[in-house]
């Protein structure tokens, strides 16, 4: 166990230290940021290091297996209808209690905070019903995706339109760093029973992309209910640290408020686990021991770096995007905005989690290595286009209707497992690091040249969420001409009665 944190320690200072250079340097140029927010901010860094690296870790005792071992054991059942259930409750429970998601709806002033949540979780636990159904028909992705984003774009152009960009980022934060390593192996548990299930097989993937589509839907439907001269975006102090013992202090007073919100999302799936393992699963006592420490491992990872991330970053991101939108040369948010947004994905425990997935399930073939240059490259270039959006103030639909139809006509063409593991880092992409740093950032940027943050600070996560799904499903195009070409090269070469086997990812 010691060297694997330790291997989990080293890969989380990697992802950590090129937006903590990004900062320091901003810090020196083009932000004026005094000593007391440069510590705060050093120690915030720290506090995700650890946090990332016991959360990690304990995704992989804990969380990985406790989804695997339930869905495994749902699918060997044969009862569609438990499925469907059981499918619908963790959907709400995990989503209601997602901190991410907390952040998102105390950002929106004009609706009850418990309502929007509410819709939200009853959104994603409706699609991951759709889901469960979708692993025992053997109904492709593809397909469930054309249908749930057809009706997602007719209803965009039919709500207000301040309300489109706050449905889209709803879908953006309901996959978080506890609810993506669960549903991921909730659905990795329940395709590896199908017979079907052999190299190739999409259907371990898309719990985390239908899971973001469900809240989408469920908010815009929301939207025809609610006063859209009534929506505005709260108004949150990002004020920062004046001394370092103030700093230092905000720390303290943190912790029980995140400890208390972990332990809100981490009790339900405890729960749950406890009831399959006393009436259906029997593991042996050792195994469970592993599980029980290993949430402890999750549950000390996600309070760390929740709190490091709230209370360093957030009030850093709103600053920085504040002193640039207001400054001589606004236009340099464009490229600092591509240059975060080509780093903060490394940041991201889910993104983590989703990555090694990817590569278990690959047997090494798709590589941890390219989804991470894939996501880091969408991600630049959402926020070089949210950073545009502030300055120039266009409509979002303007983006997202196009990026949308050309990823469900890619998903047409390209191997079938690309297609759900570009949905799924969709989803992952947008976690704590997006809500309490970009978005902040953002929302400070149009708060400083006075842009209404309704029409052009949120939607930032939605833009992050779109253009993971074009970068890997065109990685995806160019693996599958590759494969094919390779085959017609073997197959003018062949010789004899040799057999040579060809990676093929269909």
């Amino acid at each position: 166990m010691e060297n694997a944190l330790l291997n989990k320690l080293r890969e989380s200072a990697i992802s950590i230290l090129p937006i903590m250079v990004i900062v320091i340097i901003l810090s020196l140029t083009l932000v004026s940021l005094n000593i007391a927010s440069i510590v705060q901010f050093l120690v915030a860094c720290v506090l995700l290091i650890l946090g990332m690296t016991l959360f990690t870790h304990g995704a992989d005792t804990a969380m990985l297996p406790i989804g695997k071992h339930i869905g495994g054991f749902l699918s060997k059942s044969g009862k569609v209808w438990v499925m469907m259930l059981v499918g619908f409750l963790l959907g709400v429970i995990i989503t209601i209690a997602e901190p991410d998601l907390m952040v998102l709806a105390e950002q929106v002033a004009s609706i009850d905070t418990w309502l929007f949540i509410a819709v939200v979780g009853i959104g994603v636990g409706l699609f991951m019903m759709v889901a469960s159904l979708r692993i025992v028909l053997r109904v492709p992705l593809n397909i469930i995706l054309t249908i749930s984003y057809a009706i997602i774009m007719i209803l965009a152009f039919i709500i207000p339109n301040n309300f489109v960009s706050l449905a889209f980022d709803s879908g953006s934060v309901t996959t978080g760093p506890i609810s993506v390593p669960f549903l991921m192996a909730f659905g990795l548990g329940f395709s590896a029973v199908r017979a079907s299930s052999e190299k190739g097989d999409d259907s371990s993937f898309g719990l985390v992309a239908l899971g973001s589509a469900g809240p989408i839907l469920a908010v815009m439907i929301l939207g025809f209910f609610v006063d859209p001269s009534t929506l505005a975006g709260a108004s949150e102090s990002t004020e920062l640290a004046t001394n370092i013992g103030t700093g230092l202090l905000q720390f303290l007073t943190a912790i029980p408020t995140y400890m208390w919100q972990v332990a809100l999302v981490i009790l339900p799936i405890i729960v749950i686990f406890l009831l399959f393992q006393l009436f259906a699963l029997k593991l042996p006592k050792q195994e469970v021991w592993r599980i029980i420490v290993g949430i402890l491992f999750v549950f000390l990872g996600i309070t760390i770096f929740f709190t490091g991330v709230n209370v360093g970053f957030l009030p850093i991101g709103s600053n920085i995007g504040a002193s640039i939108a207001s400054g001589e040369y606004s236009w340099v948010l464009v490229p600092v905005a591509i240059i975060i947004g080509f780093v903060i994905v490394l940041a991201e425990p889910a993104v983590h989690v989703l990555t090694e997935q990817v590569e278990q399930i690959t047997d090494g073939r798709i590589s941890k290595k390219t989804i991470f240059i894939s996501m880091c490259l969408g991600v630049a270039v959402s926020l070089g286009l949210c950073a545009m959006r502030v300055l120039l103030q266009f409509n979002i639909l303007f983006i997202l209707v196009p990026a949308y139809v050309f990823a469900i006509v890619l998903a047409y063409f390209v191997p079938k497992i690309f297609t759900g593991i570009a949905f799924d880092s969709g989803g992952v992409a947008t976690g704590a690091m997006a809500t309490t740093f970009v978005l902040p950032m953002f929302m400070g940027a149009c708060s400083a040249i006075g842009v209404d943050s309704m029409l052009y600070g949120f939607g930032t996560l939605a833009f992050i969420a779109v253009t993971p799904l074009l970068t890997i499903q065109v990685l995806g195009l160019i693996v599958g001409i590759a494969n094919k070409k390779r085959e017609r090269e073997i197959a003018e070469e062949y010789v004899g009665n040799k057999r040579i086997e060809i990676v093929d990812f269909d």
